[in-house]
């Protein structure tokens, strides 16, 4: 018997990517940091926002957004972005960014982008929990592989972990997926 303690009724799925929501509203950019993100199945993502958020309300079924997950040189901006509230600061030109082939704002120096169609809303409990499809994915070239696929090893993002409101870094290869059950005796 091991020594765990019952916290009760407690969210605990941490750490999870720090990602920057990047959207067109009320005619400009806006940015907005968003952690609460989640995979579905291998084309869609949710992103889950507070409904109080200014993005929020200016997104709807068909309206296109950008994930941008971040590295630790941007986290002084991602850090501001995710603390102002787009009401009342204009936080258009915080990041140097491109449309992409979808036409939403990527940020240069991201790691990566997808851009996303959103296809689905979930209410739930004061939060939008957006289904999007995978329109394009970019990634910086340094971050491939000599095989032209994505190596988070490299990339070093940044993630969240909520109870303590803390930024952790990503990046330590511990064992290879499919692997690792060869070494294990039943």
């Amino acid at each position: 018997m091991t020594n765990k303690i019952n916290l009760g009724s407690k969210l605990a799925l941490y750490p999870t990517p720090v990602t920057v929501v990047g959207a067109d509203v009320n005619g400009k950019v806006n940015w907005l940091l968003i952690s609460h993100i989640g995979i579905v199945s291998h084309d869609r993502v949710l992103v889950s926002m507070a409904k109080a958020h200014y993005t929020t309300p200016a997104l709807g079924l068909g309206k296109k957004i950008s994930l941008n997950l971040v590295s630790p040189e941007m986290l002084e901006k991602v850090d501001y972005v995710g603390s102002v509230d787009g009401d009342k600061e204009d936080k258009s030109q915080v990041f140097e960014f491109h449309r992409g082939d979808a036409g939403t704002p990527v940020i240069d120096e991201a790691p990566l982008t997808m851009e996303l169609e959103i296809v689905d809303i979930y209410e739930c409990n004061g939060f939008d929990n957006f289904i999007c499809s995978i329109a394009n994915t970019y990634v910086n070239e340094d971050n491939l592989d000599d095989n032209g696929k994505i190596d988070y090893d490299k990339m070093h993002t940044v993630l969240f972990e909520f109870p303590t409101y803390s930024y952790i870094l990503s990046g330590n290869v511990i064992g290879k997926c499919r692997k690792m059950h060869d070494n294990w005796q039943k």
